[in-house]
């Protein structure tokens, strides 16, 4: 920065100035070589970026309060303070400071703003008057550092890797001068006198019309960058779920798992035939802990003189966060979001479908979490029994794709344990999600894509939180967790995803954000222990897509010869020249498969024929 701005706020340069070319070649090359690690390793270089952090804060605080080129004032003397007592923290701390570092580096930016402020507000100079132009460009400075310094607290995940690219490329470029500037003073040999005079002799002083105009110049850079900061941020943030107050649970929870909370009118679109309603209920995780949930209960338009059956609908991967729950959404009860919705209200079957724990209601997210999916998923139904003017009966059919294929298998596997009073006549598993280990093994073996990287945090982030014995410091890099938790907060069809992505992109192949194995360990374990294998007391329906992508055809085929060896009654189809999400949409060819196969079951028709024979 210009002026004395920096030379108060960059240490090195101020301690330098004066040494022996050979010094400033051998600081000068060390330097840009310290800058270009930290460039092109960000994670890998935390450490070192944390040490350069500490030690110039200190340093810092040192220089301004030992410093003799004026009296320093009161709030001076705090900010220099408060500068060594977080450079003492990052040092002394480190180990742990590297996931507070997005954070320590905010702050820092903060107290930098208000320093810089108050420069700009009181600094005198002895001798002469401070320039409008320093003034002006110090408090527009100062004004940048606090909105980078809260913009850093909004977006903590990509603030470590913006913040090592800056720092990276500060330092790469000061060491170069440095060194170039000890290699001409050296073949020079210039004498410690003739620092600061230009070949000819003469003392270099520009002339102020110059110096003025290239403050004012950083000065527009400034508040350009600021401008496209906020305008980012405005927009990540307009694009976030609105999570209103219906789906904050009272202090107080209803006793017993099931117990309807409360009732609204969904405000979404809503299908032709059926009233939508959005419910907040009472269930339990996977230890039994009670918590509340949310759902959609889709109710068909009709004078039925009987109970209407159920299809209890279990989604796909929405992401983990509360945000992504789909009754957030406004297409969340139609045909694309719930396949055959149109026929199952034209056959006068209720759909449920639930959020599950953790999306919508606050909670830990059973992400491939096969009790805890299965307890939100029944819990919705009973609760959903519940509402006033539904006349539904106990006959359920589970539907589910992906996650939802994995949450539906364990509902009906567990249904007669956790809610025998309803009667589970058969399961229908779109591309299941079946076995988690054998899905983390292939995913792993690849490529770590992008997209790689934020399902594993999907997958990584709920099971730390839910078993004690995975920690997520065993399988993150040093100083990466805040990216990590940060990355399973955000939703795929939120523009703050795009911040994630960037997060990703931002780590290289050679320093993975992930290390060890997320397939062995008390992992491998817990995602075993998920997979959806059991005796089925009813029939199964397995499909999937010839072409998918996401779960591949020979992982559907071991998983059902699996199911087949269990002694399970299994039906599946494979749907050529479809993938793994088109399989559930409008014009699949398996929809009229899936309507035909369950109104057999409420019919009572004569069971299906399973395949495994």
């Amino acid at each position: 920065m210009a002026g004395g701005q920096s030379r108060r706020w960059s240490v090195l340069p101020r301690l330098l100035a004066q040494a022996p070319p050979r010094v400033l070649i051998v600081v000068g090359g060390a330097l840009a070589i310290l800058g270009l690690l930290i460039v092109s390793k960000p994670l890998t270089s935390l450490v070192v970026l944390g040490v350069y952090v500490g030690i110039s804060a200190i340093a810092s605080g040192l220089i301004e309060i030992v410093s003799r080129h004026r009296t320093p004032a009161w709030w001076t003397r705090l900010f220099a303070i408060v500068w060594i007592v977080l450079g003492l923290l990052i040092l002394i701390w480190l180990g742990r400071s590297l996931n507070a570092l997005p954070t320590v580096l905010a702050v820092l930016l903060l107290f930098g703003g208000l320093a810089s402020l108050g420069d700009a507000l009181t600094r005198k100079q002895a001798g002469e008057r401070v320039r409008l132009s320093w003034r002006v460009l110090s408090a527009t400075w100062g004004v940048a550092q606090l909105v980078f310094g809260f913009l850093s607290l909004t977006w903590p995940d990509v603030t470590v890797l913006v913040v090592a690219v800056v720092f990276g490329l500060r330092t790469a470029v000061f060491g170069a001068s440095m060194f170039l500037r000890g290699l001409r003073l050296l073949v020079r040999r210039h004498d410690r006198g003739a620092v600061g005079v230009d070949a000819g002799g003469g003392a270099r002083r520009p002339r102020r019309w110059i110096a003025d105009a290239g403050r004012y110049g950083l000065v527009v850079v400034l508040v350009a960058v600021m401008a496209v900061g906020g305008f980012l941020n405005s927009w990540l943030q307009a694009g976030a779920p609105v999570i209103d107050a219906f789906y904050d649970p009272p202090a107080a929870l209803p006793i017993g798992h099931g117990q309807l909370i409360r009732s609204d009118a969904y405000g979404g679109q809503i299908p032709s035939g059926a009233t939508v309603s959005r419910i907040l209920y009472t269930t339990t995780d996977s230890y039994g802990v009670p918590e509340a949930a949310s759902a959609l209960v889709i109710v068909p338009d009709t004078a039925a003189a009987h109970a209407l059956p159920i299809v209890l609908w279990n989604h796909g991967t929405t992401g983990v966060a509360r945000g992504c729950a789909p009754s957030l959404r406004d297409d969340a009860a139609t045909g694309w979001a719930i396949p055959a919705l149109g026929q199952a209200i034209a056959h006068d079957w209720i759909v449920v479908a639930p959020d599950y724990a953790g999306q919508g209601a606050p909670g830990v997210f059973p992400y491939l979490i096969g009790e805890g999916e299965a307890r939100s998923a029944l819990d919705a139904v009973l609760a959903a029994q519940r509402l006033p003017h539904v006349w539904a009966s106990d006959d359920v059919v589970v539907w589910g794709h992906s996650q939802g294929g994995h949450a539906a298998l364990w509902s009906s596997a567990i249904a007669r344990r956790y809610a025998p009073s309803l009667q589970v006549l058969g399961t229908a598993a779109l591309a299941p999600a079946g076995d988690p280990l054998a899905l983390a093994r292939d995913m792993t073996a690849g490529y770590a894509s992008v997209e790689l990287t934020i399902l594993t945090s999907w997958v990584l982030v709920p099971y730390s939180e839910t078993y004690p014995d995975v920690r997520i410091l065993d399988y993150v890099s040093p100083g990466a967790r805040a990216i990590v938790r940060e990355m399973a907060q955000r939703c795929p069809t939120e523009p703050g995803v795009l911040v994630s992505v960037a997060a990703a992109l931002g780590v290289s192949d050679d320093t993975p954000l992930y290390i060890g194995d997320l397939t062995g360990g008390a992992m491998g374990a817990r995602l075993a222990q998920n997979t959806a294998i059991a005796k089925w007391p009813t029939p199964l329906l397995i499909a999937w897509g010839a072409r998918d992508d996401v779960i591949p055809r020979s992982q559907q085929v071991a998983y059902v010869k699996r199911l087949c060896a269990r002694g399970n009654s299994v039906e599946w189809t494979e749907i050529p020249a479809y993938g793994h999400q088109d399989i559930l949409q409008p014009p699949s060819p398996f929809l009229p498969k899936l309507v035909d196969w369950t109104g057999g079951l409420f019919a009572h028709r004569a069971a299906p024929v399973s395949d495994c024979t």
